[in-house]
């Protein structure tokens, strides 16, 4: 198996041509961090790098795991891999559907354009069959993430990884930047949370590349697989971005979401996400998702109403005026609001405001990841103290998360 671990005899294979791919992307790899990022050297996410992927496709049966954020430049990548000729079987498709127009679960459908099939693993099923896997030789990933534990792509990756395992399939992951990759903090999941919205001990914002927590996911031994297939190793290549570092801001072309429209959403998203599991409304259904929060029931002069469109049909408070906070601005000044931190000060702001505080968390543990913030905000504890209590469990973490990175700090 070769993941990209500094070890040069971690990847074994019985096939000539895979082995000497590996080796140059294995290269790649640890030049990459070595490689600066200016203006003058624009950030290329590995899709845009076909030479160093489409040679290990060529005469292959290939399922590919895509969205509406899978792009080389202007081009979709299913078309570039149909321009290639490579012979694309079926897509798979996570939360919000393979063109990323959908808010909820999906069903199986055809993509209209190429008349491939799109097997969803958002809806009836959350990884593929192994009957989905029986006519395919390998699996190619391409997902832009906004590194954040309780955003699911990470967790249909961590699926699709255990479905290759159990059936002996080759992974390909393109790597993407992280646009929330230059920092690492929040609440280490306690695994007696775990769920599809956090499934392994990672603090909310965990600073690490799709590729580098694949890496991690394996190196870790994190991945559950069939008693069968203990004896199976992953056949894991990761390719690599060219001139991305941990230090870069990077701004996706495409949105990864419906509800995250821009950067500033994305900024935002760890911080005002914590209140999906509360009373409160985080801006689904307006113009400015995760870039305000309220409730009917506070009082505050910023005021917003949430209306059902195609990306939020059925959004918290529906047609009713809600009072609250109102964080938007440019992408500069929303950068500086979080401070490279996860600001846990809106959700205490929210708490002290909201009237009825029997009521106001619904669910949030699963989504913070353990009990204790909960309950240290009831307690009214102070915020320098609640990340106190963080540090202990992020510095185990972020240890960690050293031995997988793929890009210098």
């Amino acid at each position: 198996m070769w993941y990209g671990v500094p070890d040069y005899n971690a990847y074994l294979t019985d096939n000539t041509m895979y082995l000497f791919q590996h080796l140059l992307l294995t290269s790649l790899l640890f030049l990459a961090p070595l490689a600066p990022n200016s203006t003058s050297m624009p950030i290329e996410p590995a899709a845009e790098r076909t030479n160093l992927y489409l040679p290990m496709l060529q005469g292959k049966r290939v399922a590919v795991f895509a969205n509406q954020t899978s792009r080389v430049k202007e081009a979709h990548l299913i078309d570039v891999l149909l321009q290639h000729h490579i012979k694309v079987i079926k897509i798979f498709s996570p939360e919000h559907g393979f063109r990323g127009d959908h808010d909820e679960r999906i069903n199986d459908s055809v993509d209209t354009k190429t008349q491939l099939p799109i097997i969803s693993l958002y809806g009836k099923k959350l990884r593929p069959s192994s009957l989905d896997l029986k006519d395919i030789d390998v699996i190619l990933f391409d997902i832009q993430d906004v590194g954040v534990r309780f955003y699911t792509y990470i967790s249909s990756l961590e699926n699709l990884m255990e479905a290759a395992t159990d059936n002996n399939k080759p992974l390909i992951i393109l790597d993407r930047p992280n646009p929330n990759g230059f920092y690492v903090d929040g609440p280490v999941l306690d695994l007696n949370y775990r769920s599809f919205t956090g499934m392994q001990a990672i603090p909310v914002v965990y600073g690490m590349t799709i590729g580098e927590y694949a890496k991690m996911l394996v190196g870790e031994e994190w991945l559950h697989v069939t008693p069968k297939s203990k004896s199976k190793t992953l056949q894991l290549t990761i390719v690599p971005n060219k001139y991305y570092t941990h230090h870069s801001l990077y701004e996706p072309p495409v949105k990864p979401s419906p509800n995250l429209p821009n950067i500033q959403s994305i900024y935002l998203y760890p911080s005002i996400g914590l209140m999906e599991g509360t009373a409160m409304s985080v801006g689904r259904g307006t113009d400015k998702p995760f870039q305000q929060f309220g409730h009917p029931a506070i009082a505050t002069n910023y005021t917003f109403i949430p209306k059902a469109n195609s990306y939020a049909p059925y959004p918290v408070y529906k047609d009713k005026v809600c009072h609250g906070w109102d964080l938007s601005g440019s992408k500069e000044a929303v950068f500086k609001k979080i401070n490279n931190q996860l600001q846990i000060k809106y959700l205490i702001a929210a708490y002290n405001a909201f009237p009825d505080k029997k009521h106001f968390f619904k669910g949030f543990s699963s989504v913070a990841g353990n009990r204790q913030l909960e309950e240290q905000i009831k307690a009214g504890v102070d915020e320098k103290t609640i990340r106190k209590s963080w540090e202990p469990q992020l510095s185990a973490f972020k240890k960690i998360r050293k031995k997988y990175l793929i890009y210098s700090e």
